[in-house]
């Protein structure tokens, strides 16, 4: 229960003190004069775009602005887990921009991870408590050979495949890659292209899912706390891998 203030109406003890003192210019028998609490202060706006302006014709132009007149490069998810500081890719400044902007909108702060499969990926971005408007725009591809799925890659879902040759990225649906790992032969198997020695290395001592090359944008990547995602991915799940238990995101933009 919460504690409020001791009311600071004068004891009888101390009456001739306080009207000595002029601290109060009634009489003890008075009820003294009440004052209003200051009005709390609104918060500013976050800069940006008007998250419902967006639409699949305007979001690259806008963003790609956007991105240009507000940059930042890192950012730390927070979860009851643990938190994972991210790196964003420069070479990918549709999908940079609009993290950014939705993470200082606090568009994720209300969402949780909603997609869990172990050994795979954790993916998040929805919920079913969303108050913030905002519309179900896409974002272009920004698929780039030298970006893999490697553990702890950062990337953007999409959905409807036969539907969408495009590739065309979730506007709020990001997965965190835990993956496994792999000889060369088999990533380069499963990869969705040609991979590069260093790449095949990478698959075969850090681990991560090849299998996702190719097909979805990766544009940034975990930098510290990837245990984070081990722990996530380890979470009982209900028959659609939402984790029985709803584990919460909230982003902070560093810098």
């Amino acid at each position: 229960m919460a504690s409020f203030p001791r009311p600071l109406f004068p004891t009888a003890a101390r009456c001739g003190a306080l009207l000595t003192a002029g601290l109060w210019l009634v009489g003890c028998n008075q009820t003294p004069p009440v004052t209003e609490a200051p009005a709390a202060a609104t918060p500013a706006p976050v800069p940006g775009p008007d998250l419902v302006t967006l639409a699949d014709s305007n979001a690259a132009s806008v963003l790609r602005e956007y991105g240009q007149q507000y940059p930042g490069s890192e950012l730390v998810l927070h979860t009851r887990h643990g938190d994972m500081r991210v790196r964003l890719y420069d070479d990918t400044p549709i999908h940079k921009a609009n993290f950014l902007l939705l993470a200082r909108k606090g568009v994720f702060d209300e969402t949780v991870f909603n997609r869990v499969v172990n050994g795979f990926a954790i993916q998040g971005g929805r919920s079913d408590h969303r108050t913030i408007r905002i519309t179900p725009y896409h974002l272009p591809p920004e698929i780039s050979t030298a970006h893999f799925h490697k553990r702890g890659a950062l990337g953007m879902a999409r959905f409807d495949d036969e539907k969408n040759p495009g590739k065309l990225s979730s506007n709020t649906d990001f997965y965190l890659v835990q993956g496994e790992k792999l000889t060369p032969d088999q990533s380069q198997a499963m990869a969705g292209r040609p991979l590069t020695a260093e790449q095949q290395r990478v698959y075969a001592t850090v681990g991560g899912a090849p299998s996702l090359d190719g097909k979805y944008t990766v544009f940034g990547e975990v930098v510290e706390g990837l245990e984070v995602i081990d722990k996530i991915a380890a979470e009982p799940v209900t028959p659609d891998k939402w984790p029985v238990k709803d584990v919460d995101i909230k982003i902070d933009v560093l810098k």
